[in-house]
This record gives C-alpha cells, structure tokens and sequence, in this order.
C-alpha cells in the first residue's frame, strides 16, 4: 500500500468486519476531505507544483497544522481504567472533540491513548486484549475521518512483551498506525531495559517514530515521607524530569548510535533536556556505552511544543534541537482550546524563520510520519 489513498480503502474495508460492528470502540459518522483544513494531497501538490514551479504546501505555515501530540480515550479504556480525574469530554466524545476541533480551525491530528498506561491497571493477558482494541478503534477512526486525524500511535501491552511484539506488527503492517506510544517508564522499569530492546529494533526497521509520554503514578509522593504528591507536583513538575530521565537513559544506552533508524517524539519540549544539555554532557561520570557525545544523541530526539505557550521554552528546545526537530503538538484535550490557541502564539512569537515555523506547524510531522498530504 504505497499511497494515502490505497491505505484508507483498506482500513474502510476493516470498517466492514465484524470486529468493528460488534462491540466497536468508537461510534462513526461521515466526513469531508482533507482540502476542508487547507491540506493537498501528495498527487495535487506535485501536479500543482509542476505548473507553477511553487509547493502550494510552502504556504501552510500559518493556515493548515498538523497537531503531533493529542490524546483520545477509547470507551473501553475509560471503562476499565474507572473514575480518571479531570477528562475533558473531547477525550470520549467524539461531537465535543469535533466541535472544539471547529473552533481552533485548520489543524489536522494525530492521536495517542490517553490516561493511564494499560500496563499499570490490567494484568498481562487484559492488556493485550485492550491494546488490540485500541488499535483497531484507532486504525477506524483515521480511516473514517481523514479531514480530522492523520495518524495514531498504536499501543502495546508493555507489561507482555511476546504478545506486544506480535501486535506491533498487526498494528503497524495491517492497520497501518503511525507509530506507537510509549511511556517514560514501563511499570517501574527504565526504557533501556533489555525487555524493550527487540521493540527499539523493530520500531527503527520500520522507520516510524516511538511517541514517549511521562508518568508517574498520581499519588506517587517525591518525598518519601509524604503518602501523595501535594499541589499534583508530581505530574507538574515531575513528567518534564520524567521525560528528560528517560531520554538520557536512551541516550546513554547507546542504542541511538547503533540505531540510525529509531526515532522518538517527547512530549513537553525535551523535558529539561534543552536547558540542563551541559549538565548532562559534562557529567563527571560519563556514558559507558556511548562512543560519541551524549549531546549528538538526545539531539536526535524529536519534540513537541506543549508548553503551556511559552515561547522562552520553546526558543530554549530551538537553540538546542533546531527547528528540524521540534513539531507543533499541544497535549489536546487536555489543553483545552484556549491553550491551544495559547501554544500556536507561543511558535508564532518564536524569533526564527517563518521556514522553520513552518518546520515546526506542518512539516516535520508530515516527514516524520510519513505523511501523504
């Protein structure tokens, strides 16, 4: 399946099946197409292109916007997960998602599980059962509105990692999912563990990206004298360090020298990667594995901008990263839709190149998923 087109047949055909109309995930409905936000397909582009010696995508940078990083919650998932605090109803509700989708304009999405990871809750077996509804609700809702999603991440049951290596492959080479998602730590584990090596190996044959989203458990106390987190620090302030401890792990691992092909998409910017670089660098303790520097490698992270818009921040991840590895991702819905009006000013007000917001907005989503529109 070599095209945009030939993939969303396919994944319709899928629609058909009895494991879509028998206790399906999602509930479905008609859509428009992709010129509706502003987007062109590969094939207009080129055509267009040819006539005119201009990309019309090169004007994209201020209308259509690939949104890298946004969350939705399959009902299932809801279901066994229980009471999650604070979901904003875009998170099930596919009305509410689409009517504050129409408020922010022009942005396309790509979708990651949201709330906690299947891992913590269910025990090995559950989990790959609701990993593979995920999947195919997932695969389902890219194919029925292609003028709202571009993609999903595919999840795996981490917590079993024969059965989640044979559902990558049915997710990535029969479902066609973007990628997968990934958590900052696996049940305690560190990502460089060599249970999740065979999956970093086959994540970097497939040339698809590893979304990382931090956790921490949300009563999981800094101070260990402490029996909860007080003001929720844990996961305000703790996610970035979770973030950026689980990059440099990887980092240090040297998987990403021996790896050319794996890539990772951070939430929150890198973390405290950008800011603490020459911390991390010039540890008196060094790398073992590394052959190189520390700083090549966590450069080879790609990022996104939920920030909460701050533009210092994201000017911070620019001068470290560049803007070849930053994407426009805002944490939707659980930024709601002033915030994501916030971090689209935030990379509006960056001091850079409008080629390199434009990098940043659509681009580099569409190069690192392999986007054709």
């Amino acid at each position: 399946m070599t095209n945009l087109n030939e993939r969303r047949r396919f994944l319709k055909h899928l629609l058909s099946l009895s494991a879509f109309t028998a206790g399906s995930v999602f509930s479905f409905s008609g859509s428009g197409g992709l010129k509706n936000l502003g987007f062109q397909t590969v094939e207009t582009c080129r055509a267009e292109t040819s006539k005119t010696g201009v990309d019309p995508r090169q004007n994209d940078a201020t209308s259509a916007k690939i949104d890298a990083f946004t969350h939705i919650a399959p009902k299932e998932y809801v279901s066994a997960v229980g009471k999650m605090a604070m979901i904003p109803p875009s998170l099930s509700d596919l009305d509410a998602r689409f009517k504050s989708m129409d408020e922010l304009g022009n942005i396309l999405q790509l979708l990651t599980l949201g709330g906690s990871p299947i891992e913590v809750f269910a025990d090995p077996d559950k989990a790959v059962d609701l990993s593979k509804a995920c999947n195919d609700g997932m695969a389902a809702l890219v194919a029925s509105y292609p003028d709202r999603f571009a993609g999903a991440a595919a999840y795996l049951p981490m917590n079993n990692m024969d059965a989640a290596m044979k559902e990558l492959e049915r997710a990535i080479e029969t479902l066609k999912l973007s990628g997968v998602l990934i958590y900052s730590s696996i049940n305690d584990m560190p990502l460089d563990s060599p249970e999740f090596v065979p999956l970093f190996e086959k994540m970097a044959g497939y040339n698809l990206p590893i979304w990382i989203h931090p956790y921490t458990g949300p009563t999981k106390p800094y101070y260990p004298a402490e029996k909860e987190s007080k003001y929720n620090l844990t996961g305000i302030v703790g996610w970035p360090h979770a973030t950026t401890m689980a990059m440099v792990r990887l980092a240090g691992s040297g998987l990403l020298e021996r790896l050319q092909g794996l890539k990772f998409l951070t939430h929150h910017s890198g973390g405290t990667v950008p800011y603490l670089i020459d911390r991390i660098e010039y540890s008196p303790f060094g790398y073992g594995p590394l052959t190189g520097s520390i700083t090549d490698s966590l450069k080879r992270f790609y990022n996104d901008t939920a920030v909460q818009g701050n533009t210092a921040n994201l000017m911070c991840a620019h001068a470290f990263c560049g803007a070849d590895h930053m994407l426009f991702g805002t944490d939707f819905p659980m930024a709601d839709v002033a915030m994501v009006r916030r971090v689209i000013r935030s990379i509006e007000q960056m001091e850079v190149p409008d080629s390199d917001k434009r990098k940043i907005f659509v681009d580099n989503a569409r190069t690192l998923f392999r986007l054709e529109i």
